[in-house]
């Protein structure tokens, strides 16, 4: 399967967004962060959409070294979509306009006591990463067709949980839920599907 970067998929993808029966958090307990999936071109020639993924520099306190998506905790009176456009301004150096959202998927709810809502928005030609070093050692276009793999996707089992873990393959590496369950939904739902995320597993190293 292919996903062109081009407007009739951004207008496919706006489409799905605004007919996707979103799953909020209801609840009061957790602290609320947002992250920006921002659909880019891919760069490389092919012509396809990718999203922008980073890899947190090791100065930080938490999660140093991980692979993340754009994103942190909301600000007092913001709304979801102003957290994850914030956020992705601060890290990335990317200023865009609340209509390049195209949508908001489920909210994904952490073993460290976070609900983070994925923020779906779609960047224009010409937008240029520049990573903040203080938060980003390097930024990513990862192809929505490289995910969209049968072996991109595994998902494994752990003694500590009956819930499955899920992993995604990036190259060499992996990435782990909570962000690997963000873009499972996304690949998902690029493919015309639903597909909850919330059961997916963190690995136990995460549960902190």
């Amino acid at each position: 399967m292919i996903y062109p970067y081009s407007p009739a998929f951004r207008a496919e993808i706006a489409d799905r967004c605004a007919a996707f029966p979103r799953v909020p958090y209801d609840g009061a307990d957790l602290k609320r962060s947002a992250v920006a999936i921002a659909l880019v071109d891919a760069d490389d020639g092919s012509g396809e959409t990718a999203f922008l993924l980073t890899r947190r520099t090791s100065k930080l306190r938490s999660h140093a070294g991980q692979w993340a998506l754009p994103g942190g905790r909301c600000d007092h009176g913001e709304t979801l979509e102003e957290t994850a456009l914030r956020e992705l301004h601060e890290e990335l150096g990317l200023a865009i306009e609340p209509h390049a959202v195209l949508g908001v998927l489920d909210d994904y709810v952490t073993r460290s006591g976070y609900a983070i809502t994925p923020v779906v928005a779609w960047l224009g030609h010409g937008a240029v990463p520049t990573p903040n070093p203080e938060e980003v050692a390097s930024v990513h276009r990862i192809r929505l067709d490289h995910i969209g793999h049968e072996d991109a996707v595994e998902f494994i089992t752990i003694p500590e949980s009956e819930r499955p873990v899920i992993r995604l393959r990036m190259g060499e590496g992996m990435v782990h839920a909570p962000t690997a369950a963000l873009i499972y939904q996304l690949r998902e739902l690029a493919a015309g599907r639903i597909t909850r995320v919330l059961e997916l597993e963190q690995p136990v190293f995460a549960w902190r």
